[in-house]
């Protein structure tokens, strides 16, 4: 069972981390999904997509969840049937989840591209990075800045909220493996936690709102 990695933020929050090498038929294995996320697992094209989506029903059992405590509201966002908080994340061959008991959490992983240059100015003031040493230590803050964004958005969970203009992430070196942020919208502010590592060629990032 290849489950990656877990952390232990604190006695309330953890994170679990797959990497995704098994078939689908070794993954839908002991998996028991409700009629509903069956259709939605045979409505799904791509073969990564759907071993994504059983690998994360295994992260929910290491959680001790099953498919059925997992429901979603009307923005998408995730719940869990006992009132704890969760987050879901998945890029190529690695999923994760972040379940806590008393915070709201937000959990992002992403791959190490050059094409965030291309889109970086959409959800960051790209001038600000013109420090950094070359184009590689770039790609890799500007993909913590993106998932950072991504996990804080996935707590909010509001139509209209802008990477840009409504979420900021304080600044901060890699090596620090932690930093600050807070979303200002509608005239409300909230204050957020955020932590990232690196695994392989990818950025994980997870937030708590403080």
């Amino acid at each position: 069972m290849p489950i990656y990695k877990t952390i232990t933020v604190s006695q309330a929050t953890q994170v679990y981390i797959w990497k995704v090498i098994e078939s689908e038929a070794e993954l839908f294995k002991d998996v028991v999904l409700t009629k509903h996320c069956q259709e939605r697992m045979l409505g799904m094209k791509s073969k990564m997509h759907r071993r994504a989506f059983l690998s994360i029903r295994h992260l929910l059992k290491l959680a001790n969840y099953e498919d059925k405590d997992l429901f979603y509201n009307e923005f998408g966002k995730p719940h869990l049937v006992d009132g704890k908080h969760i987050s879901i994340t998945h890029s190529h061959n690695f999923t994760a989840i972040i379940v806590s008991s008393d915070k709201e959490v937000g959990i992002d992983i992403e791959k190490q591209r050059d094409k965030i240059l291309r889109i970086a100015h959409k959800f960051t003031p790209i001038q600000e990075y013109s420090t950094l040493a070359n184009s590689e230590a770039i790609v890799r803050k500007l993909t913590t800045v993106w998932g950072a964004k991504e996990s804080l958005y996935k707590i909010y969970a509001q139509p209209g909220l802008s990477f840009l203009n409504h979420i900021d992430v304080k600044d901060f070196s890699l090596d620090d493996e932690r930093t600050t942020a807070e979303i200002l919208y509608d005239g409300k502010k909230s204050d957020f936690e955020v932590f990232f590592f690196e695994l392989e060629s990818f950025t994980c990032v997870y937030a708590l709102k403080k």
